[in-house]
């Protein structure tokens, strides 16, 4: 059900313009109400929109931990799992590809924070004027600070399933790490095979199969990194990160470039000193 939801909110952010035009024609003419009011009513509809994608977030965070419970709970070993729920280890990943594909669209669309900003500075500029806004009773001031919070990040969507995976691991304190980060260093191998073997990939018919394999690969990667103590770059780890960012680097730079700045933004561990040059050259 909430998958169902992902692709109306993905061209909803797709179409996201902004009101860049009203805000600044508001900021140059401060003593000119007309203007100050076209910007606040093109403003709100789309902090609307923004707060919709952020109570998204949440629900999408929810359907991840139960699949991650599902996917990991005693008596299957994580591959067993993968192989017995196919269906649902498929939602997983559409989950990602959704995620992936969220945060892409959002970190080239700087409007984004440029409305919600002018929103906040709108409303407390008014509070101190004892002004109440309609719109304020849409999004008060703690669900401002809230989404101010998830709008700051540069993959938003991913920092959230990140905590969640994090999160998850730390409550079930009776669940073994290695089955969460195993069932994601297996996922993330089943994607680079399909990836980079002709005979599999000679049969994605269209572009759109390799950009979702590519997707799911680079979001399992990073929440591995996040779950697992010594993450995703270490000689240790159970991903073949060379492989997998090898697999990136084939495809036409303008499809992966977003997917290498997640690896390169938003892991934890690829500064750390276990991470070999090799695989930090790589993603320079």
């Amino acid at each position: 059900a909430v998958l169902e939801e992902a692709h109306g909110i993905l061209a909803e952010l797709q179409s996201y313009n902004g009101a860049g035009q009203e805000i600044r024609e508001a900021i140059q003419n401060p003593g000119d109400l007309a203007l100050q009011e076209k910007a606040w009513n093109a403003v709100c509809p789309l902090v609307a929109k923004l707060k919709r994608f952020y109570e998204f977030s949440l629900r999408l965070e929810n359907a991840l931990r139960s699949l991650l419970e599902a996917l990991t709970s005693p008596p299957y070993a994580p591959m067993q799992h993968l192989e017995r729920e196919q269906a649902l280890a498929k939602q997983f990943a559409e989950i990602l590809h959704f995620t992936l594909s969220f945060d892409e669209l959002k970190m080239t669309n700087p409007a984004i924070q440029n409305d919600f900003s002018y929103y906040r500075r709108t409303i407390s500029r008014n509070r101190l004027n004892n002004q109440q806004l309609e719109a304020e009773n849409e999004v008060n001031n703690e669900m401002a600070n809230r989404m101010s919070l998830f709008y700051a990040e540069a993959t938003p969507m991913l920092k959230t399933l990140s905590n969640a995976t994090t999160k998850f691991v730390s409550e079930n304190k009776t669940l073994p790490i290695e089955d969460t980060t195993d069932c994601l260093s297996t996922m993330a191998c089943v994607c680079r095979v399909m990836l980079e073997t002709p005979e599999y990939r000679c049969r994605f018919t269209n572009t759109d199969t390799m950009l979702f394999c590519m997707r799911v690969m680079v979001g399992v990667i990073i929440l591995y990194d996040h779950v697992h103590p010594v993450g995703a770059f270490a000689k240790t780890s159970k991903i073949d990160m060379k492989g997998c960012i090898k697999v990136l680097k084939e495809q036409p730079s303008n499809s992966v470039e977003g997917l290498l700045n997640a690896l390169r933004y938003t892991t934890r561990h690829l500064n750390d000193d276990s991470t070999s040059k090799q695989i930090r050259a790589l993603l320079q």
